[in-house]
């Protein structure tokens, strides 16, 4: 190959990266934007948000669902370009793990064993299970959009990242109205619902991502 030909070859395949990178963060900002205006227009945020912002479940249920949201998103922003890696990316995903897990050890030290169970239940299980992948629609349809535009090396996976991303997405948008706090809950019907995202966006993933 010549030189002037590799050198071309370079500079569209950086031009492709660049472009990807725009797509992605175009879907992103779209797909926050949908989800919170059918979060706001439809069940809105909990009335008493503001007054017990400040407890420690509610700190929590916010800060690990944005921070998987982050995690998972970085994994999307890196999968869909052939030839990088993505460890990183992955392994950045443990801190929402860890977080989750030291919040149920915690809560289930300082509560009663017999309150376990109706903590995890909650009031809301149901319209949890629904509502949460009804917010994901929008940012996984972008990201797959977006996806499509890129070069995924294994569909099934980057289908996969994208439905957790946006899995992670809705989940922390839910958890502005939730009234259900208890890291017990959070860790059991948020993690059903997401994981239901993610499968859903393998499965997509799988045939509309391969090239």
């Amino acid at each position: 190959m010549k030189t002037n030909d590799l050198i071309n070859l370079l500079a569209e395949d950086a031009a492709v990266r660049a472009r990807l990178g725009h797509i992605l963060a175009l879907a992103l900002v779209v797909g926050v934007v949908v989800s919170g205006a059918i979060l706001l227009t439809t069940i809105g945020i909990r009335h008493d948000m503001w007054s017990i912002f400040e407890t420690a479940r509610v700190l929590f249920k916010i800060g690990f669902t944005v921070v998987l949201a982050v995690t998972a998103c970085m994994v999307v922003f890196r999968i869909g370009r052939p030839g990088v890696s993505v460890r990183a990316s992955v392994a950045a995903l443990f801190l929402p793990l860890a977080l989750l897990i030291v919040a149920v050890v915690t809560e289930m030290r300082v509560i009663p064993s017999d309150a376990w169970e109706a903590n995890l239940i909650g009031n809301n299980a149901p319209f949890c299970l629904m509502f949460i992948p009804l917010l994901s629609l929008a940012p996984l349809v972008g990201f797959m959009l977006a996806l499509r535009n890129g070069a995924p090396q294994r569909p099934s996976l980057a289908g996969g990242a994208a439905g957790l991303a946006a899995g992670g997405i809705a989940a922390a948008l839910y958890a502005w109205h939730c009234p259900d706090d208890s890291p017990l809950f959070v860790a059991t019907w948020y993690t059903i619902a997401i994981a239901a995202v993610t499968a859903i966006g393998s499965l997509i993933g799988r045939r509309y991502l391969r090239w």
